[in-house]
C-alpha cells in the first residue's frame, strides 16, 4: 500500500512555519502598554532572586520605559527591594537616600545631580526622574524597612567622588582616622585625584603607584567596622556599609586606571569583575539586613547578556551576566532589547554634548534584522522554546550603541558575532525607537536627527 503524500498546501504550511521569521512571530509576546503584556514575563521569572535587564545603548527612550514597566512589576509583584545600575556607587546612593527618605534633596531631579560628568544623560533623564519620583512615592507608603525599594551603583569611575565620601564618613564617626585617611589618599593629589590622568601619570610618567595607600585604607575600615557599629539600626550599618563599598571603589578604580594604559590586563574585565562582586557584597548586606535579597539589574546588553555567547570570550572578555549565570544558576534570568532603527541619544566622541541621532536600519545578517522581518512592532520573545533556541542559536551578528554613536562606520565600530539564544533568556524587540531626552537638553540636541545623508550598507 502506497503511503499517501501530504497535500501541497500542507507541505507550503510545512515550509512556511520552518522560516526563522515565522518561529519568531508564533512565539512572540506583542507589546500593547497594557500592564498585563508581561504577565508571561514574570511566569518566566517565577521566584528567581537576579533579573538583569539589558538595553542596546544608552540612549534610547523604549529602552528604559520598558525596563522600568517590568521593574515596577518586579518590585510590586515579585518583593524585588533593589535596583543595581550601570553607574557610580556615590551618585546612586544619592538616589538611595532620596528614594528611602533621607535625604536633604526636596526632589528627584534634585538628588539624580550627583550623575554630573559625562555621560549625565544615561541617568539624567525622564524616565529615570519618573522612576526616582514613583520609588520616593511607593517607599512613603510603606510600612516596614524591608519592603522599600533601594537603589545602587555598580560601577567604578568615581574616584573622586568615592574618595570625599570615605573621608565625610570618618569625620563623622571618627576624626582621627579621617585624617589618617587624607593622609593616604593624598597620593593621589599629584593629579587631583583624577582617574584618567592618575592612569597616564603611572604609564608614561613613572609616578608612584597608589596601590598600597589604597588597599591600608580598605583593610583599616573593615578592621574598624565593629567599633563604628557600636550604633545600633540599620542607618548605622547602611553608613558603614556604603563607606566601605566607597573604599572598595578606590582600590578598584585605581588598578582600572592603570590598567586602561596598559595591554597586560584587560580594563573590561577589571571593571565587570568590579560590578560583579558590588553586586554580591550589596546581596549580602541586604540578605543580613531583611533576609532573601532579590535586585534587578540595570545594564547594556553587552554587560548583561552572557559574553560566553558572544565574541568577547574569544578576545579572553567576560561580563557581569556571565559571572552571575555561573554564581547563581538558575536563580538569575537575562533580559536583551533590540532594534531596528530609530533614533538616539548619543555623542559623535566621549566627551561631547549629546545629539539626537539617528539610527541606521540593521544590517541583514543580524538579529536586529531578523528579528525585524517578524513584522511586529514590539513584542517580548522567550529564548528558552526549542525552535525558538535553534533559530537564536544561529551566530549573527548583533548592534551595540554606547554613549558614542559613529554610523559612517557602523559595522565596524557597533556589530559583533554573538549566539542571542544563549546570550539571554528572554528578548524585547522594539522596532523603531525614539531618542532618550535628556534633563538638559542641548542645542545640538533640540536640532533633532541630522538630514538623510548616511551611506548606506555599512
Amino acid at each position: 500500500m502506497h503511503q499517501q503524500l501530504p497535500s501541497v498546501s500542507a507541505m507550503s504550511l510545512k515550509v512556511a512555519m520552518s522560516r526563522p521569521t515565522d518561529v519568531i512571530a508564533a512565539a512572540a509576546h506583542p507589546l500593547t502598554d497594557d500592564h498585563q503584556d508581561y504577565d508571561g514575563l514574570m511566569g518566566l521569572i517565577g521566584d528567581r532572586r537576579l533579573v538583569m535587564i539589558g538595553e542596546a545603548s544608552h540612549g534610547t527612550h523604549e529602552f528604559y520605559r520598558e525596563r522600568v514597566r517590568i521593574t515596577q512589576r518586579l518590585i510590586e509583584e515579585k518583593g524585588f527591594t533593589a535596583v543595581a545600575v550601570e553607574g557610580d556607587w556615590p551618585d546612586a546612593y544619592r538616589i538611595n537616600r532620596y528614594a528611602l527618605g533621607i535625604t536633604a534633596d526636596p526632589d528627584a531631579e534634585t538628588a539624580l545631580r550627583g550623575f554630573g560628568r559625562f555621560p549625565s544623560w544615561m541617568w539624567r533623564n525622564r524616565e529615570v526622574l519618573h522612576f526616582v519620583q514613583w520609588m520616593r512615592e511607593r517607599n512613603d507608603a510603606q510600612t516596614g524597612q524591608e519592603r522599600k525599594a533601594r537603589f545602587y551603583g555598580l560601577d567604578l569611575y568615581s574616584l573622586r567622588a568615592s574618595i570625599s565620601s570615605v573621608i565625610g564618613y570618618l569625620d563623622a564617626v571618627d576624626p582621627a582616622e579621617a585624617q589618617r585617611a587624607r593622609a593616604r589618599y593624598s597620593c593621589f593629589d599629584h593629579v587631583g585625584a583624577n582617574g584618567h590622568a592618575y592612569g597616564y601619570s603611572v604609564a608614561a610618567q613613572r609616578a608612584l603607584p597608589c596601590e598600597n595607600e589604597v588597599v591600608e585604607q580598605l583593610v583599616e575600615l573593615r578592621r574598624l567596622a565593629e567599633h563604628y557599629l557600636r550604633s545600633d539600626g540599620l542607618a548605622a550599618e547602611d553608613a558603614q556599609f556604603d563607606a566601605e563599598q566607597n573604599a572598595v571603589v578606590v582600590r578598584d578604580a585605581e588598578e582600572y586606571y592603570q590598567q586602561m594604559y596598559r595591554a597586560t590586563v584587560s580594563s573590561w574585565n577589571l571593571r565587570d569583575r568590579h560590578m560583579a562582586a558590588t553586586l554580591e557584597s550589596l546581596i549580602g548586606h541586604l540578605d543580613r539586613q531583611f533576609g532573601h535579597a532579590k535586585v534587578v539589574v540595570w545594564e547594556h546588553n553587552s554587560h548583561i547578556g552572557d559574553a560566553r555567547a558572544t565574541a568577547m570570550s574569544h578576545r579572553g572578555e567576560f561580563n557581569i551576566g556571565q559571572l552571575v549565570r555561573q554564581r547563581h544558576g538558575s536563580e538569575s534570568f537575562l533580559i536583551g532589547f533590540s532594534t531596528y532603527d530609530g533614533s538616539v541619544t548619543a555623542a559623535t566622541d566621549w566627551g561631547n554634548q549629546p545629539e539626537r541621532m539617528r539610527v541606521n536600519p540593521a544590517l541583514d545578517e543580524s538579529h536586529e534584522a531578523l528579528l525585524h522581518g517578524v513584522g511586529l512592532p514590539n513584542y517580548w520573545i522567550s529564548t528558552h522554546g526549542q525552535r525558538v533556541h535553534d533559530v537564536l542559536s544561529v551566530p549573527r551578528l548583533e548592534r551595540a550603541i554606547g554613549v558614542v554613536y559613529r554610523p559612517h562606520t557602523e559595522r565596524m565600530s557597533h556589530y559583533f558575532q554573538a549566539n542571542m539564544a544563549d546570550q539571554f533568556d528572554a528578548v524585547v524587540h522594539i522596532d523603531r525607537t525614539s531618542a532618550l531626552e535628556p534633563l538638559e537638553r542641548t542645542e545640538k540636541w533640540d536640532r533633532g536627527e541630522p538630514p538623510e545623508t548616511y551611506p548606506s550598507g555599512l
